[in-house]
Formats: structure tokens, C-alpha cells, sequence
């Protein structure tokens, strides 16, 4: 059974624009590169999920950084 996404809000640092993108909770420690949304420049997420938290933390920063 897969675990439902959570939702997570950041703000994109090429177009400062607030994006929503969705986390797996299954996995407590991610990185991954996804395009903004608004933008479509690439993004590197870091994202913690504590344990026993539903509230992930999700870094973002430019891809090529």
C-alpha cells in the first residue's frame, strides 16, 4: 500500500514564486531535482521527513549550485 502524498509549500529561488509540490512520506531522507512549475528552471529538493512527523521539511535551491 502506497502512503498518501503530503503536500509541502516552497518558493522557488529563480522566480520567487510559491509552488506546492507533493512528498512521500515512505521515505524519511530525499533529493531529487524537479522543474518549477511556474518557471520550468530545475530545482534540487532536500526533503527530511522526521519520524512521526507529517510535517516534511523541504529545502529547494537552484540545480546547478
Amino acid at each position: 500500500m502506497m502512503a498518501e502524498l503530503l503536500p509541502a509549500t516552497v518558493q522557488c529561488p529563480h522566480c520567487w514564486e510559491s509552488i506546492e509540490v507533493l512528498v512521500d512520506p515512505s521515505v524519511e531522507e530525499q533529493e531529487y531535482v524537479e522543474d518549477c512549475q511556474v518557471c520550468c528552471q530545475p530545482l534540487l529538493f532536500t526533503v527530511q521527513l522526521p519520524f512521526g512527523s507529517d510535517s516534511p521539511q523541504v529545502e529547494v535551491r537552484p540545480e546547478n549550485e
